[in-house]
C-alpha cells in the first residue's frame, strides 16, 4: 500500500493524470466510498439489478469524490456535479479542474487535467464478434484500410486501441452520439505513437488534440485524449493508495 506523497495531486498544466479502479475491494473500502456519495447518486446505484453493477457504480463514483476532494482540496461530500447537453460530468462550480471517467467489465479509469477538455475510454478485450463487420459500421475509410492490412490475429487488439481512442475523442468533445464516427479518423498502428490523422470539419483541429493509449491490465486497453498543450501522462493504481477520509 503506498502513502500519497507530499506533490502527488499537484497537476501541472501539461499533464494528465489517469487513475485505475479495479472493482475487486474488500467491503470496507466499498462502504467508506459509499458514505461519500449523494443521496441521488446512492438512489441511482440502488436501481441496477445485479449486484455487480450496483458497486460498479457505487466504487466508480465514490473514486471520482475522493480523487476529486484532493485534487480540489474540497470535502468529498460537498463536491457537486453537473451534466452538459450530452450528458458530459463536470463539477457544477468553477474550477480549472476537468475529468473524464470509463469503466468495463471490473475496471474503471479517471482522468484528470487543468484548463483542457478531456475523455478517457477503456475496453474489456474481446475477440468473439466480427472485427471488420463492426469496423464497417462505425470507422472511418482511412482506418478501415489500416485495420485491413492487420493480420487477422492481430485484429481485435488493433480494433480496441482504433475503438478506444475514437471514444475517448468524442467524450472529450462531449458530443454524445450525435457526432459522426466516420468524420475522424486515429492512427492504430502503434500504442505509443497515436494520433488524430483528419478531423473533416476543420482540418486544422487534429492538431490541437494529443492522444495517448494505455493498459492497465494485458486484458484491457484504454485511452485519453485531450485539447490543450499536454507533453505527460501519469499513472496511477487507485487499489495501491492509502487514502484519508
Amino acid at each position: 500500500m503506498h502513502h500519497l506523497q507530499d506533490g502527488l495531486f499537484k497537476l501541472p498544466n501539461n499533464k494528465i493524470h489517469i487513475w485505475f479502479v479495479n472493482f475487486d475491494i474488500s467491503e470496507k473500502k466499498r462502504n467508506i466510498l459509499s458514505s461519500l456519495l449523494s443521496e441521488d447518486e446512492l438512489i441511482k446505484a440502488s436501481k441496477f439489478h445485479f449486484k455487480k453493477d450496483r458497486n460498479q457504480s457505487i466504487i466508480t463514483r465514490g473514486a471520482l469524490r475522493l480523487l476529486s476532494s484532493y485534487y480540489l482540496n474540497k470535502k468529498a461530500k460537498n463536491i457537486g456535479f453537473a451534466y452538459g447537453e450530452y450528458g458530459k460530468p463536470e463539477y457544477n462550480f468553477n474550477t480549472k479542474l476537468k475529468f473524464n471517467v470509463s469503466h468495463s467489465n471490473n475496471m474503471a479509469v479517471l482522468g484528470f487535467i487543468l484548463n483542457s477538455a478531456i475523455g478517457v475510454d477503456i475496453e474489456k478485450i474481446k475477440d468473439d464478434f466480427d472485427v471488420l463487420d463492426i469496423a464497417g459500421n462505425f470507422f472511418s475509410e482511412l482506418e478501415i484500410k489500416a485495420l485491413k492490412k492487420v493480420p487477422k490475429e492481430k485484429q481485435a487488439a488493433y480494433f480496441y486501441r482504433c475503438w478506444t481512442r475514437k471514444e475517448s475523442f468524442i467524450k472529450g468533445k462531449a458530443k454524445g452520439l450525435s457526432f459522426p464516427l466516420d468524420s475522424f479518423s486515429v492512427s492504430i498502428q502503434s500504442d505509443k505513437e497515436t494520433e488524430l490523422l483528419e478531423t473533416k470539419w476543420d482540418e486544422k483541429e487534429k492538431n490541437t488534440w494529443k492522444l495517448f493509449t494505455f493498459s492497465p491490465h494485458q486484458d484491457y486497453i484504454g485511452a485519453v485524449s485531450a485539447q490543450g498543450p499536454v507533453t505527460a501522462i501519469g499513472h496511477f493504481n487507485f487499489n495501491d493508495y492509502d487514502f484519508i477520509i
